[in-house]
């Protein structure tokens, strides 16, 4: 797929350490709408705290991160919450539903957090899981859902809210290859009809397979593979 247009979210000279040890020694990165990138490395590398920082979790050190020109290193925590709430969505490894809530409640918990009421966020959120596939799930706790199941249902619970950013963390590391596999075609293709833009960060050749690009974090350091071609 070749994406066009302006820079969505971008990092500049991103610089964060943990006591002695950096995570992240001048790291950039660039993403545009309806992009989907495989953030890649070895374990220690940094990918995981380049993700935190560029979801505005974390704070780095020095360097800017830009989502749509707004500076979110110099926002509140409340300015940058709300982006989290409206803006971003979070699949992770382990899913991290809700336990006590029904699947369908789960997916409607970020519209419920953002003031949408019950019957028209659970609407919203059952077209979501029909589009994933497990819409007849909504009425069961995540106890009761298999792994390849809860993973689908996290994906809808980040994209209910029409992010314009996913960001994916070893998406399907808890999984077989099968419903990874569906994890992946199901999360790839619902970001693409929408327009929003996934960072997805994995060690598995086969998930960022389904991305347009690679950027491989080293050291601290991120490199374009598609530049460096």
């Amino acid at each position: 797929m070749t994406t066009t247009g302006e820079v969505l979210l971008e990092a500049v000279e991103l610089h964060k350490a943990y006591g002695p040890t950096p995570a992240l020694d001048g790291a950039r990165f660039a993403i545009r709408a309806g992009e989907v990138v495989a953030v890649m490395g070895p374990s220690g590398s940094g990918k995981s705290t380049l993700l935190h920082c560029l979801a505005g979790i974390v704070r780095p050190d020095s360097g800017e991160v830009r989502f749509r020109g707004r500076e979110l290193t110099t926002m509140t925590d409340a300015q940058r919450s709300a982006l989290r709430r409206g803006e971003f969505g979070f699949v992770f490894q382990f899913g991290q539903l809700v336990p006590e809530l029904t699947c369908v409640e789960n997916v409607a918990l970020p519209l419920r957090l953002n003031g949408v009421k019950r019957k028209e966020a659970e609407s919203r959120a059952v077209e979501w899981m029909s589009r994933l596939e497990v819409d007849d799930l909504a009425g069961k706790r995540p106890g009761e859902v298999s792994g390849g199941q809860g993973q689908r249902v996290a994906v809808a619970r980040a994209l209910v809210t029409g992010p314009s950013v996913v960001f994916a963390d070893e998406p399907t590391g808890a999984l077989d290859s099968l419903n990874g596999e569906r994890v992946m075609q199901l999360l790839t293709a619902a970001a693409r009809d929408t327009r929003a833009a996934v960072v997805l960060v994995t060690h598995e050749a086969r998930v960022a397979a389904y991305s347009d690009r690679e950027v491989v974090v080293r050291d601290g350091k991120a490199r374009d593979m598609a530049a460096a071609a």
